[in-house]
C-alpha cells in the first residue's frame, strides 16, 4: 500500500512559539491575514496580544471574532465579508477547534464561493484557498495539522466533514503557553478528543505505518500525561506534553482517518449542541467495546502503549484491558452520559434513527474495524444514552 501523506509545510512548536508568529508569516511572503478566533480570547486579552505580534513584524492584521461553537454554514457569512473587506491574503485560525474549522472553511469559500454544503465529504478539496496558519489554544483537536473541517448545515442540522488538501494549515505554530488556562472540564475534554484521534488513527482501515508511529507515540504520552494536566492546570510538564501529542495525533488521524466515534459524535454535536471532545468521551468506550473483536492486536497495541497492559498479555486480553481502562479514565474524568448532561430522552430517541443515518453519511463508520448497520449504531445510542 502507498500512503498518500499531507503535513503544513511549516511547524513551529515549543513554548513562546506564538511570539514567531510574524516571522512566520513574512517568510511565507503574506502581509495581511484575518485573524478567526472567539469572544472569550478578545475577552482575556490573547487575540491581542497575538495581533501586537504581527504588527511587531509590519504585518497588517484585522481579527473577526465572531466564531460560534461548532460553526455553522450561517456563521460563515460575517466571516467571508470580513475577508472581502481586509482584501486578507491569508487566514490565522486562533483557537480550539471551532476557530479553527471556522478559519479553513473561510479560506475556501473566500476564494472559491459557493456553500460548504458543495465540499463535504465524499468530495475531495484540493483548492484554491487562501493560505491558512495555524495557532491552536487547546491540546485536542489537532486541528493545526489536519486537512479536515467541520462545519454544521444551518438548514439540516447536519454536521458535514469536509476534507482535502485545501484545508491543510500551511503553518502551525504551537505553543504550550496558550494553554495553561484551559479548566479542568475542557483539559479533560479535549485531551479525550487527543487520545480518540491517536486510537481511531491507529484501528482505522486506512492506517499506515506513518500514522501509526505517530499514534502510538501519542498515547503513550496521554496515558502518562493526561489525569495530570487534568488535576494540575499549572503543571507545565504535562501540558507541554499533552500539546504536543494532540499534534501528533492529529497528524496521525488526518493521515489515515477516523472512524465510529467520530461518525457518531458529529450528530451528537449538531442536535444537542455538546462539545465535540465531549460527545466523543460519552462514546469512546462503547464504541471500543463494540469493535475489539475485529482487530484485537491494533487495540492490544494500544492498550500496551496507553499503559492499561503489558507484553505478557494476550492480544485478547490486553485489548479487553483498553475498554476498562477508558471506561476508569472517563469515570476519573467525570465524563457524563447524555442523560447526565441533561440531553432529553425523548428528544435523543427521537433523533436516534437520523442521527445514525448521519454517521453513516459522514464516511467515518466504513473506515472502522467493524463496519456498523444503522441499527447497531443506533444500538449503541440506546447503550450510551443514561
Amino acid at each position: 500500500m502507498v500512503a498518500s501523506l499531507s503535513l503544513p509545510r511549516i511547524l513551529r512548536v515549543g513554548p513562546g512559539a506564538a511570539e514567531e508568529l510574524g516571522d512566520v508569516i513574512l517568510g511565507l511572503g503574506l502581509n495581511r491575514p484575518l485573524v478567526v478566533t472567539d469572544a472569550f480570547l478578545v475577552g482575556t486579552g490573547a487575540a491581542e496580544r497575538l495581533t501586537a505580534t504581527l504588527h511587531k513584524a509590519g504585518l497588517h492584521p484585522r481579527v473577526f471574532s465572531d466564531t460560534v461553537p461548532d460553526p455553522t454554514t450561517a456563521s460563515l457569512a460575517a466571516g467571508v465579508k470580513a475577508l472581502d473587506e481586509h482584501e486578507a491574503d491569508s487566514v490565522i485560525g486562533f483557537g480550539g477547534g471551532s476557530p479553527m474549522d471556522t478559519a479553513k472553511a473561510l479560506a475556501l469559500l473566500g476564494v472559491q464561493g459557493g456553500h460548504m454544503r458543495d465540499f463535504k465529504a465524499p468530495r475531495v478539496n484540493v483548492g484554491p484557498a487562501l493560505p491558512v496558519i495555524a495557532v491552536p489554544t487547546t491540546a485536542g483537536s489537532g486541528s493545526e495539522a489536519t486537512q479536515f473541517t467541520i462545519i454544521t448545515d444551518s438548514a439540516t442540522d447536519e454536521k458535514m466533514l469536509c476534507l482535502g488538501p485545501a484545508f491543510l494549515p500551511l503553518a502551525a505554530v504551537v505553543d504550550v503557553e496558550l494553554t495553561m488556562s484551559m479548566p479542568p472540564r475542557l483539559t479533560a475534554d479535549t485531551g479525550i478528543d487527543a487520545l480518540t484521534h491517536a486510537v481511531e488513527a491507529y484501528v482505522s482501515r486506512k492506517a499506515n505505518p506513518f500514522s501509526d508511529s505517530l499514534a502510538l507515540t501519542a498515547i503513550g504520552t496521554i496515558g502518562r500525561h493526561l489525569r495530570r494536566a487534568y488535576a494540575d492546570g499549572s503543571d507545565a510538564v504535562a501540558r507541554e506534553a499533552m500539546m504536543l501529542a494532540a499534534t501528533q495525533a492529529g497528524i496521525a488521524f488526518s493521515n489515515s482517518s477516523v472512524a465510529l466515534v467520530h461518525g457518531m459524535s458529529r450528530p451528537i454535536g449538531a442536535h444537542f449542541h455538546v462539545a465535540h471532545g465531549l460527545s466523543n468521551a460519552m462514546l469512546f468506550p462503547a464504541v471500543t467495546a463494540f469493535s475489539v473483536s475485529a482487530a484485537p492486536g491494533r487495540y492490544a497495541d494500544c492498550a500496551r502503549a496507553l499503559g492499561a497492559a503489558t507484553a505478557a498479555d494476550s492480544d485478547d486480553a490486553a485489548a479487553d484491558k483498553l475498554v476498562d481502562a477508558l471506561r476508569v479514565l472517563c469515570r476519573d474524568l467525570a465524563v457524563p452520559t447524555p442523560r447526565v448532561y441533561g440531553v432529553d430522552e425523548a428528544a435523543w430517541k427521537r433523533l436516534t434513527p437520523l442521527m445514525a443515518e448521519q454517521a453513516l453519511a459522514s464516511g467515518s463508520p466504513a473506515n472502522n474495524p467493524v463496519v456498523p448497520t444503522a441499527e447497531q449504531i443506533q444500538d449503541l445510542y440506546a447503550r450510551i444514552y443514561g
